[in-house]
């Protein structure tokens, strides 16, 4: 099972979910949405992200994919960043959480987050943000 790693009070991040793992994470963390952060057939086996969906769907979560390869585009962090805020627990995942911590750290400095606090709750979470331009 994917272990979630808590960036605050309603963000987690993790690496790939398996589909069958989202009812149990939102009965648990009490997540309301997802937001897969992996490029469909990134690497053999994976689920892909129409599977997600149904399976986020069918347990009652918002979804959006957003899909990134290398460092998050401009319009995918303004994407993300909309549907982020300070209530909605909310996970994102990618291969292994790197790429979905990026995004998020871009996307709540685009809200005037000031960059050393996000670059210090993504180490306390696991993720070094240091070389990030934000």
């Amino acid at each position: 099972m994917a272990t979630p790693i808590a960036l605050n009070d309603h963000i987690w991040l993790a690496g790939q979910v398996a589909p069958d793992e989202l009812a149990a994470l939102a009965a648990t963390l009490g997540l309301r949405r997802v937001i897969n952060n992996r490029p469909d057939h990134e690497e053999p086996g994976q689920p892909t992200g129409a599977e997600v969906r149904a399976a986020a769907e069918a347990a009652g979560l918002d979804y959006l994919e957003a899909p990134i390869r290398g460092m998050p585009d401009p319009d995918t962090v303004a994407r993300v960043g909309e549907w982020l805020d300070k209530s909605t627990p909310t996970l994102m995942f990618c291969r292994s959480g790197m790429r979905s911590a990026a995004t998020w750290a871009m996307a709540e400095r685009l809200r005037g987050v000031d960059a050393e606090e996000l670059r210090t709750a993504a180490l306390a979470a696991g993720y070094d943000l240091s070389r990030l331009p934000l």
